[in-house]
């Protein structure tokens, strides 16, 4: 517990953060590190994936669309199942149904393929990521954001490990034997895992809204759920220009004459380079709230994603690659930095997995759709360009959202709870 500082200064405010909370959230780093790596599979064998099926690209891209919106819709479901059951028992459950859904989609049918990400999604990662996130959240009150970052870093540490290791894989064994492997995997790591996995302390104080006004009723001049279908739509529009390079980077630059390891290694690179970042975009969001954390990161995001449109050399779509991983690293931590900053704590375990569904809807949209355009047209320009559009759209309206609800101050309101 926190007490008086050394000279008879000040006291600092109670806290629930405590060495313990950073144990779990590295325990939650780890099972996230193996449970992302199953969003991976598709991207690194998509091209085998079309040619084993005889399928169209837009097709296989539309099984890791079902996984993304699968992980937002199974997320509210599970994040509500976790508050009843406990969080151990989700995780669990997730667990196994993303062991299932590999298996499924092993079988080497596009109907099994399409039911197997689904399952994976909907109570696999569903089960895992959300209530995962809700959880961790109730661990911190003054470093939520870094905390957060870290642990959002699962999907970056599993995209440094796993993807050049499938492609080897692959080349050797084929994608069926992959997916059968990697689900023995996800049981062996994450299942002892959950038992690590202690209950989340008591909030010690309710949180102090300051934007909201009298009774509650209202949050910068306008309805609480008004708010929340803002952020919803502004995490669907940014996630589509997210998914583009991270569905299709690999298929991208094999289509450029880049060799499928090189290609991997790509994915590997943009994806370090975002856990690096996402640390510091973490760090960021403490110091100046979670809405305007998401408005330079998504304009970065808009900046890099031009650029994949510029670049077609090997050494420069390694750079661009690495700048694109930077932008958009924090980009859904803040998101969900922004939900604790704006609304009760009571209420986070539903408006944290809704505003997770729509950006993994923007995921899932952004996948298909970039894979339906480069059907269309041969090649994934037209896919960087709609994803700028919906980056600016993005922008839009997170820049409303700030000017709203930020009164003219640019520092986080809740700043010094950190300090």
């Amino acid at each position: 517990m926190d007490g008086p500082e050394p000279g008879g200064g000040a006291t600092r405010p109670a806290s629930v953060e405590s060495k313990a909370s950073w144990r779990t959230a590295w325990l939650i780093l780890a099972i996230l590190s193996v449970s992302f790596g199953s969003s991976l599979l598709i991207v690194v064998g998509m091209k085998p994936i079309q040619e084993s099926l005889g399928t169209d690209r837009s097709v296989v891209a539309l099984a890791g669309a079902f996984l993304w919106v699968g992980t937002g819709a199974g997320g509210i479901f599970m994040g509500w199942l976790s508050d009843r059951i406990g969080v151990r028992a989700t995780v669990a459950i997730g667990a196994g149904m993303i062991a299932a859904g590999l298996l499924l989609s092993s079988l080497g049918w596009i109907w099994s393929l399409f039911i197997g990400h689904a399952l994976m999604g909907l109570f696999g990662n569903g089960g895992v990521y959300p209530p995962l996130l809700v959880y961790l959240s109730r661990w911190f009150d003054r470093r939520r954001g870094t905390a957060i970052a870290l642990i959002s870093s699962g999907q970056y540490v599993a995209g440094v490990v796993w993807p050049a290791l499938f492609e080897r894989i692959i080349s050797s064994l084929g994608w069926q034997m992959l997916m059968v492997g990697f689900a023995v995997l996800v049981l062996v790591a994450i299942l002892p895992a959950t038992l690590l996995l202690k209950p989340s302390p008591l909030p010690l104080v309710p949180q102090h809204l300051p934007h909201v006004t009298a009774g509650g009723r209202r949050i910068g001049g306008m309805r609480p759920n008004v708010v929340q279908a803002l952020l919803c739509v502004a995490g669907f529009c940014c996630c589509i220009p997210m998914s583009v390079p991270q569905a299709h980077l690999v298929a991208f630059c094999t289509d450029l004459g880049i060799s499928p390891t090189r290609s991997a290694t790509m994915l590997s690179v943009m994806l370090a380079s975002a856990f690096v970042a996402r640390q510091a975009w973490g760090a960021l969001a403490d110091r100046i709230g979670g809405l305007r954390t998401i408005l330079v990161g998504s304009a970065t995001q808009a900046l890099a994603i031009s650029a994949f449109s510029l670049t077609q050399d090997e050494a420069g779509l390694f750079a661009v690659s690495a700048a694109f991983g930077f932008g958009f690293a924090g980009i859904i931590p803040a998101y969900s930095v922004a939900i604790r900053d704006i609304f009760p704590p009571s209420e986070a375990s539903w408006r944290m997995p809704l505003t997770l569904f729509t950006a993994m809807s923007g995921m899932a949209a952004g996948s298909w759709f970039a894979g339906f355009l480069y059907d269309h047209f041969g090649y994934y320009a037209p896919a960087f360009t709609a994803g700028i559009v919906f980056n600016i759209v993005n922008l839009t309206i997170i820049g409303f959202l700030v000017f709203r609800l930020s009164g003219g101050r640019w520092a986080n309101p809740y700043a010094a709870a950190v300090e």
